[in-house]
């Protein structure tokens, strides 16, 4: 390639920093068992939805939401799998494929036939399209147009195009050209260099126009003349522009970033820190500020430009499995998979020799006392020592012909078992304080002991088992307070500590049998970490009561394997899905929760029990089952945006509204008018989080209801709503609980004719008139009716009081001949009885002729009646008799009215039929006596009995005829069945007498 002019090559190299870097691997991979649908991914883009959009070579079109992946291909109406570009605008996606170009718009897909796409770019609302014969633009209308602008590059393979600062370029096969007007109509197009030119960028003042083999050359707006080249890398195939640093992906190489001040090279992410091939078609950076790299063969990578940085064999680790993480000085000392110790400082990674007896077994923890001295525990093998004494070298003095002792440092290593004197083999945790180390074993219990590397000599001071208090001696973790008090927790969730060579065994301090697999101190609180149940913390004097970690937020998972303080005082939870960040408050209340998972750049994961420390410069290290992560905490947080709602489905009756475009429709003041059988909604809605997918929550309401709970789910049906208008509401939020703005989706549905206002009202006023009319006629039938009713009732009512004076008429002729036929046989033999029992009997008979013209009269106007007749009746009795009238009524017995000569016929018979024919004195009662409701009379007799009056008595229809009188009046007045005649029987089995009680409603004249 030729110049016309001289050029400055500006690259530098810094070894250092490329070192460190080719550690630290910070790429998620995407492959085909992620979902992807082929290896090769060529381009990238994001829609306003926040979807990435992958073109692959064969797999088709695949979206991205950060969990899954869905693919469009052939099968679903892509012109071709094999696409080379995609540009996203409003709602449209346009995808450059081999075969042309294929639109889609909503769920189709529209192809239109060109030639062979390599990029399309958008600007100021064009289109264009660049293929292997020049340039097209394509129009609202889906009209594609090819743009002639030169006879050179008219047919020939268009890479890129750039509209900065009112310069337009185009990279070609054969060479960079520019515009002095905008296209689709320059006035003047020149060639500036010639190349096969594959990108352009511009900032600052400046562009920068990369070949595939020549090179990167920099030069200002408008000034090409003056220029700087960049001779690496080379085979470039895309560039980028990302927080003011060029990202420059190769064919071979990977991706190379150079810093736009110096031009010097500050990171390559290649093969030897974690991309699987070499070969990068493009890279992007999503909205969230994430970069994604496009390769040939490896598929999707993610990088994260965060504060993690990750270890693995493929960063110069011998095993992935870190089992234990310890710092000394400047160093971090790990234990990987049963591949011994390393150590990882500012020059680098650094595997160490150890012994033949402690090579091929897992180390479980390291721990050292600060002087560089190191203790390793391991399963089955025991302890590892690793330092340095100062012994005594004799060399000869060639002069003074004497010998002389000079110090020189010896590395010391020694491995510590059984077999040579110490405890135990299987070491669960060690703690250093000073010259003293102790051991915790598994099961076995926990060791106090010195070693002396000068002389070799190991001195137990102590063994702590069950007969020293250890209850539960399955240890998990032990720690030292700032009281120099050994701690320590065990499988089955007890809790104690050693002092002064004394146990102080607290026992369940939780309450339950849960394993406390961590504990750490900060502040004189103690927190314990817990297998499923969380963390739990304590900070009163005897530690015995513990409360369990809360807040309004939660970590991913309660199964705590590692806790640690950071120098910014939060605490970090490592669990089986990664590592938590606790914000925690004075009171220990969970404040805020940082969780950092796979999709964050904690690429570990599963973090390893109790490995984890912090370094000299307060950086967290983590061991993991899938390598070492380091965070290197930073002042700078980045602001994490409000999550975007959208409506991705609206369903009627389970059938998509492709009419619609819901983004228009959303918040708007169109409302949807639906038919009245269309009740049955589905709404399906999305919030897109490449970075955390499955911390996404939504919830809605419909109309003025409550807000539903928070849920993964983004899906709602609403079956069977009621007519009229609704507004459905949706609102989303993040894994950090930032909510997005709500939702609305206003719709009508229409009432069926019958429940339409209108309708109802027109019906109501049809039923009412003719209610009206079948109305006057129903009022005229019963005025006619009534009017012949009421002539009944009248007739019928004359009728009744001329049979209730018959009645009483019936009775008083049987009455007075009794009486008249009493006097006749008293004339002969006695007649000043019979002038007494005459005059008598004319007051009675005067009284019965008053009372039988009237309805009724008062009780105490009936008594003194009966009492007159009564005297009749003992005036012309044969046998002599006693009576008495009680009235127990507890109203004025002025004051009820009773019929006349009601209770009459009834005392006349228990005269007559009872008193008179009984074998003994006659005693004749009568009693009165009223509820609320009735008035009842009691009339008893000691004569012979009701049965033997009716045995001996003629059966003459005289005999009959006051007492069926009487039975009628009484129906009349209260029914059937309300008179009451039974004998009295005696002790001894005698019939003592009648007792007739019957009552009629009670009456009053008030």
């Amino acid at each position: 390639m030729k110049f016309d002019i001289t050029y400055k090559c500006t690259l530098f190299f810094f070894g250092l920093c490329l070192s460190v870097n080719a550690q630290n691997k910070q790429l998620q991979a995407f492959t085909l068992e992620d979902g992807l649908p082929q290896s090769q991914v060529y381009a990238i883009t994001q829609d306003d939805k926040g979807y990435l959009w992958l073109g692959t070579q064969g797999g088709g079109l695949a979206r991205f939401d950060g969990g899954d992946f869905t693919v469009y291909d052939d099968s679903k109406g892509l012109v071709s799998n094999y696409i080379n570009a995609i540009q996203s605008k409003n709602d449209t996606l346009y995808i450059g494929t081999k075969q042309g170009l294929s639109v889609k718009i909503k769920q189709k897909f529209v192809h239109i036939s060109i030639p062979e796409i390599n990029k399309i770019i958008t600007f100021n609302n064009h289109v264009f399209l660049l293929t292997v014969k020049g340039v097209y633009t394509i129009g609202e209308d889906l009209l594609v147009t090819k743009l002639n602008l030169h006879s050179e590059i008219d047919d020939v393979i268009v890479n890129d195009l750039l509209f900065y600062r009112d310069q337009f370029l185009m990279a070609t096969q054969y060479g960079l050209w520019e515009f002095d007007k905008f296209l689709p109509k320059p006035k003047h197009i020149r060639k500036l260099q010639s190349g096969d030119f594959k990108s352009l960028v511009g900032f600052e003042n400046k562009i920068v126009a990369s070949t595939f083999d020549d090179g990167t050359i920099v030069f200002e707006t408008h000034d090409f003349e003056s220029q700087i080249l960049i001779r690496e890398p080379l085979s470039i195939t895309n560039t980028r522009l990302i927080d003011n640093q060029l990202w420059i992906a190769t064919q071979n190489e990977g991706v190379t970033v150079l810093d736009t001040k110096t031009w010097s090279e500050v990171l390559v992410v290649n093969t030897n820190n974690g991309l699987t091939v070499p070969h990068v078609k493009t890279v992007f950076e999503d909205k969230n500020n994430t970069i994604w790299i496009a390769t040939s063969g490896g598929g999707l990578f993610k990088y994260f430009k965060n504060s993690f940085k990750h270890y693995t064999t493929g960063t110069g680790l011998n095993g992935n499995r870190i089992y234990a993480v310890h710092h000394s000085d400047e160093s971090i000392w790990i234990s990987n998979s049963e591949a011994g110790l390393m150590k990882i400082d500012e020059s680098g990674v650094h595997s160490l020799e150890i012994p033949d007896a402690f090579s091929g077994v897992k180390i479980k923890t390291i721990s050292g006392d600060g002087s560089g001295r190191i203790w390793a525990g391991s399963d089955g093998r025991g302890l590892l020592f690793k330092g340095t004494v100062l012994r005594d070298s004799v060399v000869l003095d060639t002069v003074l012909k004497t010998s002389v002792a000079i110090p020189k440092t010896t590395a010391v290593l020694k491995v510590l078992n059984t077999d040579n004197g110490f405890p135990y083999d299987w070491i669960r945790g060690i703690q250093v304080m000073d010259t003293i180390v102790y051991a915790a074993s598994y099961s076995s219990g926990i060791v106090k002991f010195s070693y002396h590397p000068e002389t070799d000599r190991l001195q137990i001071h102590n063994i702590f088992t069950k007969a020293n208090g250890i209850t539960d001696l399955y240890i998990k973790d032990i720690t030292l307070d700032d009281d120099n008090r050994l701690w320590y927790t065990t499988k089955s969730g007890h809790l104690g500590f050693i002092r002064n060579d004394k146990v102080t065994h607290l026992g369940l301090v939780l309450k339950k049998n849960v394993v406390i697999n961590s504990l750490v101190f900060k502040n004189g609180t103690v927190y314990l970490g817990t297998a499923g149940d969380g963390v739990w913390w304590s900070n009163d004097d005897t530690f015995s009561q513990f409360k369990r970690l809360e807040g309004l937020k939660n970590g991913v998972s309660e199964n705590v394997y590692q806790l640690i303080f950071d120098n910014q005082d939060y605490l970090w939870v490592g669990t089986e899905r990664g590592v938590d960040k606790l914000e925690l408050d004075k009171y220990n209340t969970i404040r805020d929760v940082f969780s950092y998972g796979r999709n964050d750049g904690f690429l570990g994961v599963e973090t390893c029990l109790n490995a984890v420390d912090k370094g000299y410069k307060g950086h967290l290290w983590f061991g993991t089952l899938y390598g070492l992560t380091e965070y290197q905490p930073t002042d700078v947080t980045l602001e994490t945006d409000r999550p975007k709602l959208f409506l991705e489905d609206v369903m009627i009756n389970f059938k998509s509204l492709d009419s619609l475009s819901l983004s228009d429709w959303a918040n708007s003041n169109t409302v949807l008018e639906l038919k009245p059988d269309q009740r049955q909604m589905s709404f399906s809605f999305k919030t897109v989080d490449l970075n955390h997918p499955n911390g996404i929550e939504y919830r809605y309401k419909l109309n003025d209801n409550d807000w539903s709970l928070w849920s993964k789910s983004n899906r709602q049906d609403l079956p069977e709503l009621n007519f009229g208008p609704h507004d459905f509401i949706i609102q989303s939020r993040n894994y950090r609980w930032m909510e997005s703005d709500s939702l609305r989706f206003s719709f009508f549905i229409d009432r069926p004719l019958y429940k339409k206002t209108g309708f109802q009202w027109l019906l109501i006023g049809i039923l009412v008139l003719v209610g009206l009319v079948v109305l006057r006629q129903y009022i005229r039938r019963i005025k006619l009716k009534n009017e012949a009713d009421k002539k009944r009732l009248k007739l019928e009512n004359h009728l009744l009081s001329l049979e209730h004076k018959a009645l009483r008429l019936q009775m008083n002729p049987h009455f007075i001949f009794n009486v008249l036929n009493g006097i006749k046989a008293m004339a002969p033999n006695k007649p000043d009885k019979m002038n007494e029992t005459v005059n008598s009997f004319a007051t009675l008979l005067r009284e019965t002729l008053i009372n039988s013209r009237k309805d009724s009269i008062s009780l105490a106007q009936e008594i003194k009646t009966l009492r007159h007749y009564v005297e009749v009746e003992r005036l012309m009795a044969e046998k002599p008799f006693v009576f008495s009238i009680d009235n127990s009524t507890d109203i004025d017995s002025e004051e009820i009215l009773i019929p006349p000569m009601l209770v009459q016929p009834f005392v006349e018979n228990a005269i007559r039929h009872g008193i008179l024919k009984g074998p003994r004195p006659g005693e004749l009662t009568i009693q009165f006596t009223n509820t609320q409701d009735v008035l009842r009379v009691t009339i008893t007799d000691n004569g012979i009995g009701i049965f033997n009056t009716q045995r001996d008595k003629p059966q003459t229809d005289h005999q009959s005829m006051a007492l069926k009188v009487t039975r009628e009046r009484l129906e009349s007045l209260s029914g059937k069945n309300t008179l009451e005649i039974r004998e009295i029987k005696l002790e001894d089995g005698r019939i003592g007498g009648t007792m007739i009680v019957f009552t009629i409603p009670l009456e009053t004249d008030y």
